[in-house]
């Protein structure tokens, strides 16, 4: 039984390892807009509550994206006053243009943000950060929408809410519960690979961030929290809304064809079980089976509706054919895609190719059930030959799962990548399958190299041993090392 990581796959996820005396461990990012009222107490009470409950450094870190009345001298003020509290400037407004350019340039291991109207408590911070900072999860986020979550809002905004997530479950099959919620972390280690995807610049930003991280199969961690909706917000709800909207669209259109290199981010955060090889257990069976299932049966009903179709201008035989010609190139598509995981075009003639040998296969067993049929009685009701065909597809379809899985879409890493690639050699040389580059120049990410940066060592080589453990930062600590 094979238990270590695959080849060229990133360690597994640790916990945080002891940074550089006075390097925080958390960077909480607080983006803000014309927030001249609402800045100073916000950060006073975030620090008050870090300082007294937060048990590892920390630094609060205010995002001025564009502001035009005296939130930039506010927040100069209180980094001159508060020793843990920093400002950055941006001359371009945009929420998610502010925590790009501030995590990027973070030193801290875990990245976060909120809201600086608080609406969020803040008792559910260190729930937020502590599966980042164990190791458990790549992100985690503050859920308005989950059961134990306690919410006081208007009925319009909880519509708009509620609305915003069916439509991401209905059209980017997003499983996270609430994508809205201003209070978010990431690991930085994690942040450094996926920002770099992330297209958008606005309110959007952390939504396609989250799309992209739970496609690519990073744990995220959802908290329940109690929020009470600030009445005097800035955000226009419409124009939000619309830009969303838009924003759902164009991932959901990249998603769609093959546009994004997901499977550079295929879970390179831990060691996850099911890239695991264990005895009797075949790999992603389970998963497989059920996505063929769903495939098969509506491929089976596209199959008997074209086949009704051509029945009334030809003879059976030749409508079987062309019916079940059709619907097994839509099946080969689908199966590459959502069944065995394939992405991208590389490929995709030679496993159509192959997926014609077993439609000849399954053409067989159909003809030769409508043959014996034909045979048996002279002028079979229409209702006798869907019977049969529909008995003859479910053999044919076991056959051509096991063919699928076996020769189509074999499970090539082991025979690929028997060798663990060198250090610096990039690990997506290794991929599953051998797919064509990418041609998705807004999604392009040469800038990064993403092949050096390992859980648990930051792309500056600062965490030097993913072993060691964090020392506590209390307020009764005296050690001169010490910079809180």
């Amino acid at each position: 039984m094979r238990t270590d990581s695959s080849p060229g796959t990133l360690p597994a996820r640790e916990h945080l390892p002891a940074a550089p005396a006075g390097t925080p461990v958390l960077d909480v990012v607080i983006p803000v807009y014309n927030e001249e009222k609402d800045l100073q107490p916000c950060v006073r009470r975030l620090h008050e509550h870090l300082d007294r409950t937060f048990p590892y450094a920390f630094r609060i870190t205010i995002a001025d994206n564009a502001s035009t009345d005296t939130t930039p001298q506010v927040a100069a003020r209180l980094a001159a006053e508060i020793p843990e509290v920093t400002a950055s400037r941006l001359e371009q407004k945009g929420r998610g243009r502010a925590l790009r350019a501030v995590w990027s340039a973070s030193d801290a291991p875990v990245l976060a943000y909120m809201d600086v109207d608080l609406s969020t408590d803040l008792n559910a911070l260190l729930p937020l950060v502590a599966p980042l900072i164990s190791g458990h999860s790549d992100l985690a986020i503050g859920s308005r929408l989950a059961r134990s979550s306690r919410v006081v809002r208007g009925p319009k905004r909880e519509f708009i809410s509620r609305a915003y997530n069916l439509i991401l479950r209905g059209s980017l099959q997003a499983r996270f519960s609430d994508a809205q919620c201003g209070f978010k972390a990431i690991r930085r280690d994690v942040a450094q690979v996926l920002l770099p995807l992330v297209e958008d610049t606005g309110w959007f930003f952390d939504t396609e961030m989250l799309v992209l991280a739970e496609r690519a199969g990073l744990r995220i961690h959802e908290v329940p929290v109690d929020w009470v909706d600030d009445p005097d917000s800035t955000v226009h709800i419409v124009k939000t809304a619309t830009d969303d909207l838009k924003g759902v669209w164009r991932v959901g259109r990249a998603l769609a064809t093959g546009s994004l290199p997901l499977d550079r981010l295929a879970r390179p955060f831990g060691d996850d079980p099911r890239d695991r090889d264990i005895e009797d257990v075949p790999k992603g069976l389970a998963r497989q089976l059920v996505g063929f299932c769903v495939v098969g049966a509506l491929s089976t009903l596209f199959y008997l509706l074209l086949y009704s179709g051509f029945r009334a201008f030809t003879g059976s035989q030749v409508a079987n054919a062309l019916a079940l010609l059709v619907s097994a190139v839509a099946n080969t598509a689908a199966n590459r895609r959502l069944t065995f995981g394939v992405r991208g075009r590389g490929g995709a003639v030679r496993h159509q190719a192959q997926g014609l040998v077993v439609f000849g296969i399954g053409l067989a067993l159909t003809s030769g059930s409508l043959a014996a049929l034909n045979a048996a009685t002279s002028e079979p009701a229409h209702s006798t030959e869907l019977a049969v065909l529909i008995a003859a597809n479910l053999a044919a379809t076991v056959l051509r799962f096991l063919l699928f899985r076996a020769w189509v879409f074999p499970d090539r890493r082991e025979d690929d990548s028997p060798v663990p690639a060198p250090y610096g050699t990039t690990r997506y040389e290794t991929s599953r399958y051998e797919t064509a580059p990418y041609d998705a120049p807004r999604y392009d990410t040469a800038p990064y190299d993403t092949s050096r940066i390992r859980a648990g060592e930051a792309a500056d080589g600062t965490w030097p041993d993913a072993t060691l453990q964090m020392q506590p930062v209390r307020p009764h600590d005296t050690d001169s090392r010490d910079f809180r």
